[in-house]
């Protein structure tokens, strides 16, 4: 990197179905964004069939980062590093996108630097959003709620590149649970999104679902609702009574959304932090980002769509930071640190 020149980070994500590549400067500016989804193979399986994501990293991986340079209008002059998913997620897919990017490290001369996937969302936050004409990055000490397809916890950050764990979930994260009650409910994957369509149908009042509020800790537990639902549905059965779809799918959302609100806010206010982060899949649920935005305690950063699910930019921007704070990887790295990382 020269010193008249900002930062620029090539970021490669593959740790499940997405094959992507983003570049960013400065850990904010998002130069170029390509994601290739592999949702329309996966959905026969009603789940990622890990075999399959793998083989497709491998057509997209390079054709991605090669589409995404061009995007930029970049040369492989102008980048100063590659930072990659070393984990966690599905181990076919990881090996692919990581793979690409010790090759590129190698070949180029470049820093290689793996990025926990799980503080890659958190960095989702301060990937400035295309359509925004000014930007404000989160302000330290933040409440970073991470609601994932694997992972639901809150993590406490003053500063960059500092975590500390508070709680996370005892069973099922929220993502898995969205995914489990769609498919009780017949509707088709990922859950996430169905299951929101079919609530937006719905009386989210009309089950009293239970809410696991596990007082005096930060953890979080899903299982128990999720065994409402089914034990609700069959229930119905039994009666003979039509299941009302839309009814369940309003009800169940609703309980996922007040817990994960109500716990984040009182983290925030026992913490006494400036803002609130949320990130993760689960993040680009519409119920949940009404109830975070309209709370009017704590300014909350949520990012844009297509920054919640798994994407490059949040790879990029979170390698950014491990560039600048020197925390540079060796191309013979195999071992994911335990999470949170410091």
């Amino acid at each position: 990197m020269t010193d008249n020149r900002p930062a620029r980070i090539l970021g490669i994500e593959s740790s499940c179905d997405e094959t992507a590549a983003a570049v960013i400067e400065n850990g904010s500016l998002l130069l170029a964004n390509s994601v290739a989804t592999q949702i329309e193979l996966h959905k026969k399986y009603g789940g990622v069939f890990p075999e399959v994501a793998s083989r497709q990293h491998i057509l997209s991986v390079y054709p991605i980062i090669e589409e995404t340079l061009q995007k930029a209008h970049l040369s492989w002059d102008d980048i100063d590093a590659v930072a990659a998913t070393r984990g966690p997620g599905l181990a076919g897919s990881l090996v692919v996108g990581f793979n690409a990017a010790k090759g590129i490290s190698l070949a180029r001369n470049l820093p290689l630097i793996g990025v926990n996937h799980l503080e890659g969302h958190i960095y989702s936050a301060w990937v400035k959003p295309e359509t925004a004409d000014h930007f404000s990055p989160p302000q330290f000490p933040v409440m970073a709620l991470l609601v994932s397809g694997g992972h639901t916890e809150l993590n406490l950050m003053e500063d960059h590149l500092s975590y500390r764990r508070l709680g996370a979930t005892l069973d099922d994260a929220a993502g898995e649970a969205f995914d489990k009650v769609a498919r009780l409910l017949g509707l088709a994957y990922p859950g996430g999104p169905s299951i929101q369509k079919a609530a937006e149908l719905g009386n989210s009042t009309a089950f009293n679902f239970p809410r696991a509020r596990l007082e005096g800790g930060w953890d979080f537990s899903f299982s128990g609702l999720k065994t409402a639902v089914l034990r609700m549905i069959k229930k119905l059965e039994e009666e003979s009574r039509e299941i009302p779809v839309a009814d369940l799918a309003a009800s169940f959302q609703a309980a996922v959304v007040d817990v994960l609100v109500s716990k984040t806010l009182a983290a925030a206010r026992h913490f006494n932090v400036k803002e609130i982060v949320v990130a993760g899949g689960v993040s680009a649920n519409k119920a949940l980002r009404t109830a975070f935005t309209g709370q009017g305690e704590f300014p909350v950063h949520i990012p844009p769509l297509y920054l919640c699910t798994d994407n490059a930019a949040m790879i990029a921007s979170a390698g950014y930071y491990r560039f600048i704070a020197g925390k540079i990887d060796s191309l013979d790295m195999d071992v994911l640190p335990n999470w949170p990382l410091s």
